[in-house]
């Protein structure tokens, strides 16, 4: 028969604790996301876009596709405009 330490257990069961904690946060981090990505954009900010695009490119363009970004962060935002320019170059 073996014996547990308790101190082993108590050590375990607080592991246990963070990583409960941390799936959580995840999965309230993904519920929030997949809210955000199946939110419609309202109709007055497509129109804004499309005159946007067209005034930006001169003609009447068509917007294809608009969709809400991922990060809310000014970082992401900044991280994101860089790596679309440089598809450009």
């Amino acid at each position: 028969m073996t014996t547990h330490d308790p101190q082993d257990t108590t050590e375990v069961l607080a592991e246990l604790r963070r990583l409960s904690a941390r799936l959580d946060a995840v999965e309230a981090e993904l519920a929030e996301l997949k809210a955000r990505s199946e939110q419609e954009i309202p109709e007055d900010v497509l129109l804004a876009i499309s005159a946007a695009v067209s005034a930006y490119l001169g003609n009447k363009g068509k917007v294809r596709a608009v969709h809400f970004s991922r990060h809310r962060t000014w970082a992401a935002q900044g991280r994101q405009a860089v790596q679309t320019a440089s598809r450009r170059l």
